[in-house]
This record gives structure tokens, sequence and C-alpha cells, in this order.
């Protein structure tokens, strides 16, 4: 049976260390957990079992790995420092017999996006970011649907657009609305992005330095690697629907408590196939999984043993075959999220009776 492997690290450090060592998390305090992070070594967390396709009744079995290193640790130590905790776990994986590699939230983020952890490993690699854009724009498309955003007049935003996630989103997008807004602190690289999506789609292309310009947006992928909430309940205009996908959240708790007229959704989120079993609690409801496991499971039941996803420049084409390989396998989007729990129909009133007393009756 062939096997992949799956890397996932800690993102909140007392919650995700207790998951695995509940005594440690108790007594040690946060900053020790993340001086600790760099010297432990990498470790199986679980066995993935129950892995069938329901399309060709392929079957793989798969692991999980943690790479140790925070989050806080992944952004801070010197990014050589950071490939060779990443590539060791790569090793561990090679060692499992796995056949592909997937890599986890900030392992896919720091320095070039895969690639030279690619290069220095046997076993093929992919970040699943082509899935997680796939899937987190269907998403935030479906979601401002459901509220009554008319797509044909809607102004989008993707905050983090400079990003791999957020570039490929915006160029995703920009293929959906009439008006984009983009967000990023590299000016220069914000500017050529935008002229490329102009250049590719001839839509209306606002670059902005500042997260305030997306008080003007009724659609929003937000995709950074900030580690912290950088949009609050200010920045958003009365019917805006959000969907975040960067763990840590860059949406602040206080939009949910705050802001009854805005939408706000879990992004890259997954239903598994029926069976599947990951043996580990990382902090999803049952029978979710992160778009990027889902890539990374899918690529093995596909029998596509190559590097997929590697890299900031996300192709278009592998982002749409992705999204039919899963959907071939059993993967599906999963149902209307914020902070992991169900989105109420309370919420989703609000937010239309928001929308249809913004456009004027009908």
């Amino acid at each position: 049976m062939d096997r992949f492997a799956f890397i996932i690290h800690p993102l909140e450090p007392k919650a995700d260390v207790a998951r695995k060592y509940p005594f440690l998390a108790r007594i040690l305090p946060v900053r020790l957990i993340h001086f600790f992070s760099r010297y432990w070594p990498p470790l199986v967390l679980s066995r993935v079992t129950g892995v069938r396709s329901p399309a060709t009744g392929r079957e793989v079995e798969g692991f999980l790995l943690a790479c140790p290193l925070t989050a806080q640790q992944m952004l801070r130590l010197p990014t050589r420092l950071v490939y060779r905790k990443i590539i060791q776990t790569g090793r561990l994986a090679e060692r499992l017999g796995a056949r592909i590699l997937g890599l986890g939230a900030y392992t896919s983020v720091v320095g070039d996006g895969g690639l030279t952890v690619a290069k220095a490993l046997d076993v093929p690699v992919t970040s699943g970011d082509s899935y997680t854009v796939a899937v987190s724009v269907r998403a935030l498309l479906e979601a401002g649907r459901a509220v009554g955003v008319e797509q044909e007049r809607a102004v989008a935003a993707v905050v983090g657009a400079t990003g791999a996630i957020g570039s490929a989103s915006a160029r995703w997008l920009a293929r959906k609305v009439p008006r984009l807004i983009l967000v990023a602190r590299r000016e220069r690289a914000l500017q050529r992005l935008a002229d490329r999506i102009a250049e590719e789609t001839g839509v209306t292309v606002k670059p902005s330095t500042q997260v305030e310009a997306i008080v003007e947006a009724d659609l929003i992928l937000t995709a950074t690697s900030a580690g912290q909430p950088l949009i609050f309940p200010q920045h958003l205009k009365p019917g805006a629907v959000v969907c975040d996908v960067a763990r840590p959240r860059d949406v602040s708790p206080r939009v949910m408590e705050e802001r009854k007229d805005v939408l706000l959704i879990d992004g890259g989120l997954v239903k598994t196939p029926e069976g599947v079993d990951f043996g580990f609690d990382y902090g999803l409801p049952p029978g979710l999984t992160f778009a990027c496991m889902a890539e990374t499971i899918a690529l093995a039941l596909e029998g596509r043993f190559e590097d997929y996803t590697v890299g900031k420049d996300l192709s278009l084409e592998r982002i749409a075959e992705i999204e039919q390989i899963t959907q071939r396998h059993g993967f599906r989007p999963a149902e209307f999220l914020a902070f992991e729990r169900p989105v109420e129909e309370a919420r989703l009133r609000a937010v239309r009776r928001q929308r249809r007393g913004e456009n004027g009756p009908r």
C-alpha cells in the first residue's frame, strides 16, 4: 500500500502541545515552549488509516508528522535553521516509506514555498496551496451568493496578496469579479501583481499597503502569515463576506462578537471521504481536514508522486486540476464554519437583510 506523510507544527503553543504532551503543556510557560521547540526532534504523531477512494477503490495510508517549531520560531529564526528542521522531518517521512510529503501551515510559507525542501529530499513534495486556493475562493463566492452578493457587481479584496495563496487567489478571483483590491506590505511586489492581473484579465485593480482599504469590499479573502489578527470590526463594510484562510487567524474574534451584519467563514477546510481516521486531534471537527492535507492525500490516491505545488508562483492550471482530482476521490468543500463552528442561519439572515437594505427593493 502506498504511503503519504504530512507535516504540521504548533500554531497555538499551549493548545497544540497539549494535544500530544498534556503534562508539558500544563507546566511549561509559552516562552519555554517557543524555546524548546527549536531543539525538540521531529516525531510521528499518528498513522492515518481508512483512506479509500470512492471512485477507484484505491487505498493509501499515511502519517502525521510534527515539525516541532512553533509559528513564532518559524518566522523569527534564520531561514536556513527552519529549512534544516523541516528537512529533518522530511527525512523521517522517507524512512517511513512515504511516496509524497505535504507541507502544512508555515512549513510551506517560510522561504521559497517548498522549493529548497523539495530539492533536499528524495520524496516528492507539495505545499497543498493549489487546493487551498480552489477551496477558499469557491467558499468565498458561495458564501457571497448565500447572502445576496451579486458577483457581477461585487468588489473583492485579497489581504496578503503577494503571498503564494494570496496572489493565486487574487488571480483566480479576478476572473470572477469586475473590481479587485489588493493589500500587502511589499509595495513593489504588490504593484507588479496588480499590473499582472490587470493585463491578464482587464479588471480594475487597486493596490494598497493599508488594510483599511478593504472597507470598500463586498468579498474579502485574507491569507497572511502575520501570526496575529489584523482585521478588526472597523475594517469591514456592512454586509461584507470574509473568508479567513490564515492560521493563526487574520480576523479578530471581535468581528464575530461585534459585527452581526458581517459573514465570516473559515477558509481552506474540506470534508474527507467517509472512513478516514487521522488518529490525532489536530483541532478540527470530525470528518474535516485542511485543503493542503487533502491535496497531499488526493495526489497519493491518484498515484501522482511528483513535486506538485512548490514555489510561490502557483499555476492556475494546477489549481483547476487539483480541484478535479480531489473531487474525484471524495473530498468536498466544508459547510460554512467560523472558528470551526457552523455558521448559524440567524447570521446568514442578518447579512442578507443588510445587503437587501443596501441594494434597495427589488
